[in-house]
């Protein structure tokens, strides 16, 4: 582990300079640091290679923020369920922010990293959740009557599209976060306490 205080990851990634960068990114770039007081280190990691960058960023971006039917909050909400469940140290540090952020209760988003089940959730939630957790750790035993609890608990079919395609992504990016000691930003671990 590298000793420096604000490293991005283990890997010795070769950074890319803002500057370097294509203008809609250094504009992308400037906008995370009005917004959020600094570039997220996920961003910065990807700035090495620019083509992913893009690709992860649209599809981060459509899928937290494009249109559904589910909320800011909830999405966040599946973001930290699946890191929890992953024990990706970035991902609940940085999401969990975000939920502590969008409900304005500092304290759920402590359970949400340290144990959903514990918090004090509506059944469309924990409805959500249940499914969310059980594609991380057994997809292979997803069924019809995962999907009809969803539907039972007010989902429909695109909100379970959405719920399984948000699961999913950060499946792929806890592992790519943990494979390479991904930090999350100093900053996250004061924000909205």
């Amino acid at each position: 582990m590298k000793s420096q205080p604000d490293y991005i990851t283990a890997l010795d990634l070769p950074e890319t300079p803002r500057d370097q960068l294509p203008a809609d990114y250094q504009k992308y770039f400037a906008v995370c640091e009005e917004k959020l007081g600094m570039v997220p280190n996920v961003l910065r990691a990807y700035s090495q290679n620019a083509a992913q960058l893009d690709v992860f960023s649209r599809f981060y971006n459509e899928l937290m923020f494009g249109e559904s039917g589910l909320s800011d909050l909830e999405k966040e909400m599946i973001a930290v369920a699946v890191s929890s469940s992953n024990r990706c140290y970035y991902c609940q540090v940085a999401h969990g922010a975000a939920v502590r952020e969008y409900s304005g209760e500092p304290k759920l988003g402590e359970l949400m990293v340290m144990n959903y089940r514990v918090a004090d959730l509506s059944e469309r939630h924990r409805a959500m959740l249940d499914f969310a957790v059980k594609l991380t750790e057994s997809p292979h035993d997803m069924n019809e009557a995962d999907r009809q609890a969803l539907r039972d608990a007010g989902f429909d079919e695109r909100d379970i599209w959405d719920i399984a395609n948000i699961a999913g992504f950060y499946n792929m990016t806890n592992r790519v976060a943990s494979a390479v000691d991904m930090q999350p930003n100093p900053e996250y671990h004061s924000h909205s306490r």
